[in-house]
């Protein structure tokens, strides 16, 4: 006997619908999967005969077939193990159901009990937007699949609840939308106050500037001198999420499976600081079947290079066009796969092997043709996509010793929000969020610059030799600083605190 039920794929961050197709026929004993499944779905075999026999329910001694169709997209993980179990129990007829207007989607444990499975956001998004409207899920994803509305929610613990509910012997209770949603969405943050951080009003200024436009970010200085904690500190001062990007970061956290079964939601931007170890495909995603790395995990959030130059030369270079391009494509013999990126780039580094050059109290070790190599270690093109260059030095004893607290986060995120609803206001009909997304075009629009302002940018293109890219730049960032002090035109004030973070030492 033949039997049909709906279960979905995760092709890049989009879920793709599946139809599995069960066949039971005489004959030899022998259970087949196909339908182009990796290891992890040829082992649900061993996985649905144990939770069938387990939750008392008979399986059958003979031939079965099960087809996964469409047969040439490849499935992956263990998320078929109860549409397939479902749909054994259909065709041997211990079961009975309307199998349209259903979705089952979940990993079954060897006693039929259901567990956390990846990728529930975007599989119950395309089932959705595909009509169909109860989803079965494992209880403890009920919550992720909540973030869909319009939905019959129906959580599962274990296969025998399942048939009991489809048997109509004890119903399963659809989850209160309205009330799980509340909660989901209940507002949540941590973070590093800057306001326990001591000294350094100078950098805590640029990361408030790089903040309120999405610009990105090189601070250089000694060992110690806070690059790490200041970094750290930037989330706490940058604009809480809207619910769109909370669900973007979350459907990717889903399909990697880093979103806890008690997170349901990611509400805090995300800030992710790889170690300078990692590979290509580490940092822009990548293997057989394209995942998303550090790159796209960090979207709406930051991405945090500490001992920049410690990064091989090519791990850096992979950056410069999600840089400007805001996603990332991945390309594989059998399809390309797109992955957002729009991340705020923090990095850190020393500006020399020893770490001391230029200090005022420790003397610099390195020569100076070891201190070029070190810092000719980032290529130009990089460091021409960087908007913001400062300096970290050392900390004084009476800064340290001091028992005042400086300005605290609240009160920083307060006029970076102002800034950002100024942007948004201003790019209203565009797909832009902030200024560092402007392209030459917008630029060209949206950054007047008075008289005053237009002689020191022609000088400082002369005597800084700023290539069209900076020049760009420039002007995004005087875009900035002109919204933080709410003026409509950039002035000749604004336009030289964004050229004095140009870099000087670094080439």
């Amino acid at each position: 006997m033949l039997a049909k039920v709906m279960s979905c794929a995760v092709v890049g961050l989009d879920g793709a619908l599946v139809e599995v197709e069960v066949d039971i026929s005489p004959g030899l004993a022998k259970f087949n999967i196909v339908g182009l499944p990796d290891v992890a779905v040829q082992e649900a075999r061993e996985r649905v005969r144990a939770a069938i026999r387990n939750t008392g329910c008979n399986f059958p001694l003979k031939r079965i077939t099960v087809n996964l169709a469409p047969a040439d997209l490849k499935k992956e993980g263990p998320a078929y193990d109860l549409p397939i179990a479902v749909g054994i129990l259909l065709a041997t007829q211990q079961i009975s159901m309307a199998a349209e207007g259903a979705l089952f989607l979940g990993e079954l444990s060897l006693d039929g009990a259901l567990r956390h499975t990846q990728g529930i956001l975007p599989m119950v998004a395309v089932a959705r937007d595909r009509g169909i409207t109860n989803i079965f899920v494992p209880a403890v994803d009920a919550k992720e699949a909540c973030l869909v509305g319009g939905l019959t929610i129906l959580p599962v613990n274990s296969l025998n609840d399942l048939v009991a509910h489809l048997r109509g012997d004890a119903l399963i209770a659809p989850c209160k939308e309205t009330e799980m949603r509340e909660a989901i969405f209940a507002p949540q943050w941590s973070y590093v106050d800057q306001a326990h951080i001591k000294g350094q009003e100078h950098v805590k200024r640029a990361l408030e500037v790089a903040a309120a436009g999405g610009h990105n970010l090189l601070m250089m200085g000694p060992p110690g001198s806070g690059k790490t904690l200041l970094a750290r500190s930037i989330p706490g001062i940058l604009p809480r999420m809207t619910i769109d990007e909370q669900l973007e970061v979350t459907k990717i956290y889903s399909v990697t499976g880093l979103l806890p079964p008690d997170t349901p939601l990611v509400k805090q931007r995300p800030f992710r600081s790889p170690h300078y170890t990692i590979s290509n495909a580490g940092l822009v995603g990548g293997g057989h079947w394209p995942r998303p790395g550090e790159i796209s995990l960090s979207h709406r959030g930051v991405l945090f290079l500490d001992e920049f130059p410690e990064f091989g030369r090519a791990v850096l270079e992979v950056l410069r066009q999600p840089l400007e391009d805001k996603v990332v494509t991945i390309s594989r013999a059998q399809g390309s796969v797109t992955f957002p990126a729009n991340f705020m780039m923090v990095a850190a580094m020393n500006p020399c092997p020893c770490g001391y050059y230029g200090d005022p109290v420790k003397e610099c070790s390195c020569t100076p043709l070891m201190v070029s190599k070190y810092q000719k270690r980032i290529s130009g093109p990089l460091l021409d996509r960087i908007d913001i260059f400062v300096d970290v030095p050392r900390v004084d004893y009476e800064k340290l010793a001091d028992d005042r607290v400086g300005e605290k986060a609240e009160s920083v995120r307060a006029r970076v929000e102002t800034a950002r609803d100024v942007q948004r206001q201003r790019f209203t009909g565009t797909k832009l969020a902030c200024n560092n997304e402007m392209t030459a075009m917008e630029v060209k629009q949206f950054c007047p610059v008075d008289g005053a302002a237009q002689a020191l940018l022609r000088a400082a293109m002369k005597q800084m030799a700023l290539s069209a890219r900076a020049f760009h730049r420039v002007l995004k960032l005087s875009r900035t600083i002109a919204d933080l002090a709410g003026a409509e035109q950039i002035q000749a004030p604004h336009l030289a605190e964004a050229i004095q973070y140009r870099p000087r030492s670094l080439v």
